[in-house]
């Protein structure tokens, strides 16, 4: 399978802009985040996909490959399928890598691209199993559900499933959940097909993309990894990675 992996790189942030380009030990977020994924063996190639001439030009300083996109993409999806139109080769499937995370593990991505491989999903993506309560309940972390043949059956703000009988003190102890990190491998032709649906109820609700997926028949494969993702979201998040080379 001929996969590319891009990386959406926009510069405006609410909670912190400029964040591609914030320096980590003297080496910027983006590129750092450029050479983890290099380190992926089944990938065919790697592009970064920005609506910025700073980021392009950070990219270019260090020999990476980068695409210009529109600045008005409403998701990461939506770019990424402009900077696959934008190649000059076909690819069989794309996977989108979060910008902001400089210490994503290569594993990973071959995870997601073997899962596509498989045959069973037009869409794969991680999960990672919770051991903190205060992760659980916490919204901005979301949840997923899976069937038996690893497919998602739901993914939620909310812990998920409810636990009846039970107060929630002790639903770690009674029953395994899992955090869905924000990792996809597409198949091309469903990167299209995504591009064009509608937003759906359950994504209104949610403000979750892919519950427009699972709405609209689409399905995604899930694999769980034994390693934690850590994305930098805020400054503050930017000084407790900078504590790890002092």
């Amino acid at each position: 399978m001929k996969t590319l992996g891009i990386i959406p790189a926009r510069f405006a942030s609410t909670r912190f802009p400029g964040k591609p380009l914030a320096l980590i030990n003297g080496k910027s977020m983006i590129h750092r985040v450029y050479d983890q994924v290099l380190k992926a063996s089944k990938l065919s190639d790697l592009v970064v996909a920005t609506d910025d001439e700073r980021i392009m030009h950070e990219v270019l300083s260090f020999h990476g490959n980068v695409v210009m996109t529109r600045v008005d993409h409403v998701s990461g999806t939506d770019r990424c399928f402009e900077a696959l139109l934008k190649q000059h080769n076909d690819f069989d499937a794309v996977v989108n890598i979060q910008g902001d995370e400089p210490f994503i593990n290569p594993e990973q991505i071959n995870q997601v691209v073997s899962l596509l491989e498989n045959g069973l999903a037009e869409i794969s993506t991680l999960v990672y199993k919770i051991t903190k309560e205060e992760e659980l309940f916490n919204p901005n972390t979301v949840k997923a559900v899976f069937g038996e043949s690893g497919r998602a059956v739901y993914f939620s703000r909310h812990p998920i499933p409810f636990l009846r009988g039970f107060e929630s003190s002790q639903w770690l102890n009674n029953h395994v959940f899992y955090k869905h990190l924000g990792i996809y491998g597409y198949l091309s032709n469903c990167l299209e097909k995504i591009t064009k649906l509608d937003p759906s109820p359950l994504e209104k609700a949610e403000s979750l993309e892919q519950l427009r997926w699972l709405e609209n028949g689409i399905h995604i494969a899930v694999g769980i990894t034994e390693v934690e993702s850590f994305g930098i979201d805020t400054p503050a998040d930017l000084e407790k990675v900078m504590k790890l080379f002092t």
